[in-house]
């Protein structure tokens, strides 16, 4: 038992001392370390933001297969009862969301509603079709929903806003595209300079680790705490980035919405977003810090 103390006791005191020295070296190398959680800190703000951009693109998206209709209108000789024996035709087509019937006299009174008595005159329910009122579980299927719904038999024409759909899903494949690469090359820009940064600590100390290595430190011995440097310098870095996006997205956000533009659109609040961000924030910086600090002395334990 004694034994068995005594050898807690020596892991104990040497892992305080790794640790130490790992806090030593950012104390040592202040600017450094400086530099490094600034850059890291640029590297995930630039990332969140086009993540955070991207995901407001595909809400923005969501609202408007959500108020999007495709109008799919019934062959003028079909009576209103022949027409609403089409709905479940209509609703079994793929990608369809649902599918409301109205019915002529009511197309009617929704038109007239948008004019004055002087022009209703004349004017019947024979003039306008029965119709169906469709959504979409996904606007980018749409012309290919519109060919199919044309193929129901009744239904002899659809009109569906095809170059908004195609445009909103052009700006959200090329910003996922974008977001995908920039977040790549962030990620290796963050490493070559946690790496870099390390390095430069650790050259100062390149025969302290020869000695170690000839006294027979193993190399894990060695490498802890420059391991450590990076983690901390990571879980900083990572840690200021989600504060600075929290304060930035929010100023944008509520800029945005005393605009006019904030009245057709709507924001994803950040909250909602927070957690997952603060996550990948940290489990990004810890990445990029504990890789650059293995790799920063891979070259000095070659001994």
């Amino acid at each position: 038992m004694t034994e068995w103390m005594g050898i807690s006791a020596m892991r104990l005191s040497r892992g305080g001392y790794l640790i130490r020295e790992g806090f030593r070296s950012i104390k040592t190398h202040s600017f450094m370390s400086f530099a490094s959680v600034t850059i890291i800190m640029a590297c995930l703000i630039i990332m969140g933001s086009v993540f955070l951009l991207s995901m407001n693109i595909d809400h923005l998206i969501g609202d408007m297969e959500d108020q999007n209709e495709v109008v799919a209108l019934v062959d003028e000789s079909y009576s209103s009862e022949d027409a609403q024996a089409l709905q479940l035709q209509v609703q079994s087509v793929p990608n369809v969301s649902d599918a409301q019937f109205v019915d002529r006299s009511v197309a009617m009174d929704n038109f007239m509603n948008n004019f004055d008595s002087d022009f209703r005159d004349g004017i019947d329910e024979t003039v306008f079709r029965h119709r169906y009122v469709i959504h979409l579980d996904d606007i980018s299927l749409m012309s290919q929903t519109k060919s199919q719904l044309e193929s129901v038999e009744g239904i002899v024409k659809v009109k569906a806003h095809l170059e908004y759909a195609n445009a909103f899903i052009t700006v959200r494949n090329i910003v996922s595209v974008v977001s995908l690469v920039l977040t790549v090359i962030l990620v290796f820009v963050s490493v070559f300079i946690m790496s870099n940064t390390i390095k430069l600590a650790t050259f100062g100390r390149r025969e302290e680790i020869g000695i170690m290595k000839m006294v027979g430190a193993t190399n894990s011995f060695i490498r802890l705490p420059f391991i450590i440097e990076g983690l901390v310098l990571g879980v900083l870095g990572g840690g200021l980035a989600f504060l600075a996006e929290w304060g930035l997205y929010s100023l944008l956000a509520s800029r945005l919405m005393g605009t006019l533009a904030g009245s057709f659109i709507s924001i994803i609040p950040f909250k909602t977003v927070a957690i997952p961000m603060l996550i990948a924030y940290l489990g990004i910086g810890v990445f990029v810090g504990v890789f650059g600090g293995v790799n920063a002395i891979r070259n000095y334990l070659k001994v």
